[in-house]
């Protein structure tokens, strides 16, 4: 699994998984997002378009990753999930309380709406 982080805004990142998300690479996944938060980067996009498996582990990083956002008072978003992953997220509830988007431009310019309606 490789991970790649971009900073759209000040307090948002992006972050793009390339790789299988499972028990061999949660605890990496889960270390990148802690440090993004640890940076103030409060609202997380995960982009899962390159991500063709997600075992409960992985499963278990995102809901992680949603409470210490919320705890932060930001958010997270799951952007372009294959249709594997899209499967288990659906399946296990997740996609009721986390955001699901379709494309990444999508998940950013939701995030800018709700940004802009809390100012």
């Amino acid at each position: 699994m490789t991970v790649e982080v971009s900073v759209p805004d000040p307090d948002v990142a992006v972050v793009a998984i390339t790789g299988e998300l499972d028990v061999d690479t949660a605890t990496e996944l889960h270390f990148q997002l802690a440090n993004q938060l640890h940076h103030g980067r409060r609202h997380l996009v995960l982009d899962l378009a390159d991500v063709p498996f997600m075992d409960s582990s992985g499963l278990n990083i995102v809901i992680r990753a949603q409470q210490e956002t919320r705890r932060a008072e930001g958010s997270l978003r799951l952007a372009r999930p294959t249709p594997a992953v899209r499967r288990i997220i659906d399946l296990t509830g997740v996609s009721i309380t986390t955001p699901v988007h379709d494309g990444l431009d999508e998940a950013l310019a939701e995030h800018r709406r709700e940004a802009h309606g809390r100012e």
